[in-house]
């Protein structure tokens, strides 16, 4: 069965673009563009790995994140910002929760995407 990865951004170029990647990869992935929209489709898409946008109007990345990992455990966390000042909460969120985040920064090429996503699922 192929990992699922449900990718959050509210830039929907970004969210599509990969989630394309994703899929070009063996994985199967869905794109979604808020944070509601994320969770409520993760509720029935059953993500391995979310994929979210720290910075989004409405409710934020960690603030999806923390939805998702009170109602799926299991399901592994990946951060993508544009901003390094995202960086500090995402690793304070990160040690309060005690789940590791693994973060990423914009723009991200291909490779690197699919290979931090294959060591976290592996972890």
């Amino acid at each position: 069965m192929k990992q699922r990865i449900l990718i959050v951004d509210d830039d929907r170029l970004v969210a599509d673009t990969l989630s394309l990647v994703f899929r070009v990869n063996g994985f199967d992935s869905e794109a979604r563009y808020t944070a509601a929209d994320g969770l409520d489709r993760a509720r029935s898409f059953a993500p391995s790995l979310l994929l979210t946008d720290v910075t989004m109007p409405g409710e934020s990345g960690l603030d999806l994140a923390d939805a998702v990992a009170r109602e799926m455990p299991d399901c592994k966390l990946m951060m993508l910002t544009a901003y390094e000042s995202n960086s500090a909460p995402v690793q304070k969120h990160s040690e309060r929760t005690q789940r590791p985040i693994r973060m990423l920064y914009k723009p991200v090429h291909p490779e690197e995407l699919i290979r931090a996503a294959q060591q976290l699922l592996l972890a």
